[in-house]
């Protein structure tokens, strides 16, 4: 193990980067939405990006510490490296900073419910509390199958619909549509993270739905959420621009390169397609930005 990592270094690793873009795309394609709708504010779009990233980097942070504690990462891990099992960041830092970027995420939130209504704050104690019951707790989410929910909810659902409501003050149709959509497509970065892990997940009784219902499943699930994510805005491609239909086709022949790859590859060989799914989903991501104000 790498001891001797800077602690800088150490930490922006521990935030996984490369993932943000999973916290960013649904708040991009909520304020599109208000865009369009002439309900656009950037402060509290701001806002809602912060929320959005922090808590993200919470869960990353906490993801790190429990997983570590409760055996699930090992020296044979298959994925990146993470901080706390490699000895870059002690566990009581970890928690530390998952506690410090969760509090910075609500501290966000309390100014959005500042903003606009109170209510408002039911949704940020549910977002808080999405992020410590991931993977803490007696029954940690990730680890009783239902991590494929939680992406669901957090990295499509709820960012994309709240992005909008808190500009808007109110719900749009457009804003679910989308939200399910792009939720499917990110659920799809967690099949594969848990298709490659299978074995080590299995090991340490981290029950994901890969786990419970086995690989073939999870291939399965993969094409299904992007076949899925494709039909539901299917109806709003019909009238729009050709040069826009090209770019969807575009994307979904990537996507089907990158199930092929989910078939073909194991082990380490799977961390490529793991990029090239999150990769899809910012992609997916700006075209459904394009076909909202196109």
């Amino acid at each position: 193990m790498n001891q001797q990592k800077n602690h800088i270094c150490a930490w922006i690793e521990a935030a996984r980067p490369k993932t943000l873009p999973a916290s960013v795309s649904p708040v991009l394609v909520g304020c599109s939405i208000t865009f369009r709708d002439n309900s656009f504010h950037w402060l509290p779009a701001l806002l809602c990006l912060l929320v959005a990233v922090l808590a993200q980097i919470a869960s990353n942070f906490a993801n790190d510490y429990f997983d570590f504690k409760k055996g699930a990462d090992t020296e044979e891990r298959l994925g990146p490296e993470r901080a706390v099992a490699s000895g870059w960041i002690t566990p009581a830092s970890m928690l530390t900073g998952t506690f410090i970027a969760l509090g910075l995420a609500c501290m966000c939130g309390l100014i959005l419910v500042g903003m606009t209504r109170w209510e408002l704050l039911l949704v940020g104690v549910f977002i808080a509390i999405g992020v410590l019951a991931y993977s803490a707790g007696p029954y940690p989410l990730a680890y009783i199958g239902l991590g494929d929910v939680c992406v669901l909810l957090f990295y499509g659902i709820i960012p994309v619909c709240f992005t909008y409501y808190v500009q808007a003050l109110s719900f749009s149709w457009l804003s679910l549509i989308l939200s399910v959509s792009l939720g499917l497509l990110s659920v799809n970065i967690l099949v594969v993270n848990n298709y490659r892990d299978y074995e080590q997940d299995k090991a340490a009784a981290k029950r994901t739905s890969i786990v419970i219902f086995g690989r073939k499943f999870g291939k399965m699930l993969y094409l299904i959420n992007g076949i899925a994510a494709f039909l539901l805005i299917l109806p709003s491609l019909i009238s729009t621009s050709y040069w826009l239909i090209f770019l969807f086709a575009v994307f979904f022949a990537l996507f089907m390169g990158t199930w092929h790859q989910l078939s073909a590859f194991e082990g380490k060989a799977l961390n490529k397609t793991l990029g090239a799914t999150a990769r899809n989903v910012f992609f997916f991501a700006l075209l459904l930005i394009l076909l909202v104000i196109a």
